[in-house]
């Protein structure tokens, strides 16, 4: 976006912006009012059950549903052989972003192949859930079994590069990295692994289903509403305008619910089949078998320096996987590009193809794995040098970008780190290994660097100011919980100068101006431009409004010599509220209209993209205990400073930073799905096998934001939901390494690995 177009409209002076406000759905959440997607009454409602396949690869020959036919309540059961057809899944294109959302290529039940263990092969609608999930237990596939390859450490030495496209690049190559290590006086090479890993947001996918003829309504939980419709507008042969997506909330997402997935699918084509409104929730083990995850990754990362700490090779190489049916390359070493100066730099990243879930987005792909290796490998040069971690991140602070030569647009690194070590103490860490004791345990202090590209994406919005004063906006973006709403509800209070009060936010619907997807921590800024221009506009219309009554304070004064505030146009002399405006006018509302162009936003990102290196970055503070016995390691403190631009809403911006290290905790310690190499099936699809964070894993988080904002970003936004994850596993990594002199390659960190 260029700084033109960031600035379209004139600033408010901010009254909320910055302020800890109550997230506007706070009461319909916390009394039970919020619908989510699994909550929408319907008369005639029935339910639907998957059945997942049991075997990696082959095809089903025949299906046996008699029994699950003879249960109580089954409406019908849907196999390949009985089910109407879906279009096949677009293939993905960047003339054509919606194309993006499709979570597999697989055909659901119009195939009889078998891309993964856990694929569905058929669903069972019943009168009640239980009916249906019952039923579906009765039901027998049989197979012809093929061969599959699903040991992703097995089939590593055939990695093939990965393509890079105009917007995700891959690979790079800067001087001689390699001769640079070799002759470097200094020098570390290490391999990393870190394994794959399965979304558990606190609301399973879930879908409810509802044909009117050829007319959809689709309540979802999906964080890509606008793609989401086009997607099924295009798979079920229907106008996109007959396709509705109702999704206005939706219980954490963190890029599982960006794609449509078999669930989502396979409601729509029952609901399409039986003539009844049908709701799909899966179970959690249904989230796993059907939902992909984050890719495993191995990861070799060689840094060489001379004696004094300065970087003169840096090599990041990758292997990842993607899926027969689907998945997309990670951009691990992404980070890898941009942080450190050296003169010269390899980067590459490489992928397998498996027979499994394809992987997907999780909160920060590739930055959030890619950060792990490189931040361990400089903490371990660090030790190397004998010289402080901060100390030599920051003789390798690069004055423009290290690949590309752009320039930063904003970079505060050196300010979050001097911030971050005198909230944390880092002047109280004693630099020798093990040194460090509480009582008994082991104490270890560790610092990473945050970082995460900042996006911005194409939002439409429309924003009516009625005659008495109210401020409504309009806009299909997704709420997660995140508070997104009351962030833009804040931003349009500022805008106008109105009331917090007087702002009414509709959102979460497919019939409102489109909106992009929450991903990529975009969609604030995103949808802030459209907000900030509507502004502009009905600023423009009442004030040409104002010029045209007589006797009108207005009149003469140009619109930049006005102030919003107070509920209407201001100056030093005076002037009229809104209200007053449209009253002598005979309007009872104005409106403004924002239109954004998806083409146009993807040649401004381009042409950006060659001049400007936009980034939320921070640096990450974390203190261990280790007992010397067991090697148990717990996180005892920690710190995160940010430099994430303008923070909207102090209370959601520190609940998502927040929310990204404990999620960096729990893949430093504990996360990681377990795949039988055998069967290729996922043997720990449930909360009670794998291990995400609970209270007693994380310690009061202390967040701090420099709140300096971005000049080329509207109102200098950067984003927050991603960056918090980046570089915490490092952290915690990097402080047990202090702690016990030991360095952990492979994660998750669990007590083998430092016995």
């Amino acid at each position: 976006m260029s700084t033109k177009y960031a600035e379209a409209a004139p600033q408010a002076a901010t009254k909320y912006v910055g302020r800890a406000v109550d997230r506007l759905d706070a009461k319909a959440k916390t009394t039970g009012e919020a619908r989510f997607a699994a909550e929408h009454p319907y008369p005639d409602l029935a339910h639907a059950a998957l059945v997942h396949a049991t075997v990696a690869r082959g095809r089903v020959t025949a299906v046996d549903t008699a029994r699950a036919r003879a249960v109580r309540g089954v409406i019908d059961v849907l196999t390949h052989e009985n089910a109407p057809a879906m279009k096949p899944a677009p293939k993905p294109s960047l003339f054509n972003l919606s194309s993006l959302v499709s979570g597999t290529t697989v055909n659901y039940l119009a195939t009889d192949e078998v891309y993964w263990n856990g694929q569905p092969v058929a669903v069972v609608v019943a009168e009640t859930p239980e009916a249906a999930r019952y039923a579906a237990s009765l039901v027998r596939p049989s197979y012809e079994e093929w061969p599959a390859v699903v040991d992703f450490a097995a089939e590593e030495p055939n990695a093939v590069p990965q393509k890079s496209n105009p917007m995700r690049e891959s690979g790079a190559d800067k001087g001689d990295a390699r001769a640079a290590l070799a002759t470097a006086p200094v020098s570390v090479d290490l391999r990393f692994s870190t394994p794959p890993q399965n979304h558990n947001a606190i609301e399973p996918h879930a879908t409810t289903a509802v044909w009117d003829g050829d007319r959809l309504t689709v309540h979802e939980a999906t964080q890509n509403i606008a793609w989401t419709r086009k997607h099924l507008a295009l798979r079920f042969g229907v106008p996109e305008r007959g396709v509705r997506v109702l999704s206005p909330y939706v219980g954490g997402g963190f890029g599982g619910k960006g794609s449509v997935w078999a669930g989502t699918l396979l409601a729509v084509l029952a609901a399409r089949a039986t003539g009844r409104p049908v709701r799909l929730a899966l179970t959690r083990e249904g989230v796993y078998h059907t939902v992909g995850g984050r890719t495993p990754s191995t990861q070799r990362v060689a840094l060489g320096a001379d004696a004094q700490g300065r970087l003169s090779a840096l090599i990041h190489t990758s292997v990842s996987r993607t899926a027969r049916a689907g998945g997309g390359p990670e951009p691990v070493t992404s980070a890898s590009r941009h942080l450190y100066a050296s003169p010269n730099i390899h980067l590459s990243d490489s992928t397998v193809r498996l027979d499994l879930v394809p992987n997907t987005f999780m909160r920060a792909p590739g930055e959030a794995i890619g950060t792990f290796a490189l931040e361990s490998a400089m903490d371990e040069l660090s030790w190397e040098l004998g010289m402080d971690p901060i100390e030599l991140r920051m003789r390798n602070e690069p004055e423009r970008n290290p690949v590309g030569g752009q320039r930063f647009a904003h970079r505060m690194l050196r300010e979050a780190y001097a911030v971050g070590a005198e909230r944390f103490g880092w002047r109280e860490r004693d630099p020798r290994a093990g040194a460090m004791r509480d009582g008994r345990w082991l104490v270890g202090m560790g610092v990473a660097t945050a970082y995460h590209p900042a996006w911005l994406m194409a939002a439409s919005v429309t924003m009516r100011l009625g005659a008495d004063g109210t401020v409504v906006v309009r806009c299909g973006l997704q709420e997660m919980g995140m508070g997104a709403a009351t962030a833009q509800a804040q931003i349009a209070a500022d805008e106008m100068g109105v009331p917090l009060e007087s702002v009414r936010m509709e959102y979460g619907d497919s019939d409102l101006p489109p909106s992009p997807g929450a991903g990529g921590s975009a969609q604030t800024a995103s949808v802030a431009a459209g907000v900030l221009a509507a502004g502009a506009k009905l600023k423009r219309s009442v004030h040409a409004l104002a010029r045209r009554l007589p006797g009108s304070p207005l009149r003469g004064r140009r619109l930049e010599e006005l102030t919003p505030r107070d509920g209407g146009l201001f100056h030093a002399g005076g002037g009229q509220t809104y209200a007053e405006i449209l009253a002598g006018a005979g309007r009872d509302h104005v409106e403004a209209v924002v239109k954004a162009s998806m083409p146009a936003f993807v040649v401004r990102t381009l042409r950006d993209r060659r001049r400007l290196m936009r980034a939320a970055s921070g640096a990450q503070f974390c203190e261990v205990r280790v007992d010397p016995d067991t090697f148990e390691v717990r996180v005892s403190r920690w710190v995160g400073v940010f430099d994430v631009g303008t923070v909207i809403n102090a209370t959601t911006a520190a609940s998502q930073l927040r929310g990204g290290i404990v999620m960096g905790i729990g893949a430093a310690l504990s996360e990681q799905t377990l795949i039988d190499h055998r069967t290729g099936r996922i043997v720990n699809p449930s909360l009670a096998e794998y291990h995400v964070p609970v209270h007693a894993d994380v310690p009061r988080i202390d967040v701090h934001y420099l709140d300096e904002p971005d000049p080329t970003m509207p109102l200098g936004l950067l984003g927050v939901g991603e960056v918090g994850i980046t570089g915490a596993a490092a952290a915690v990594a990097n402080a047990v390494r202090h702690a016990t002199g030991k360095r952990v390659l492979d994660l998750p960190i669990t007590l083998d690995k430092l016995l």
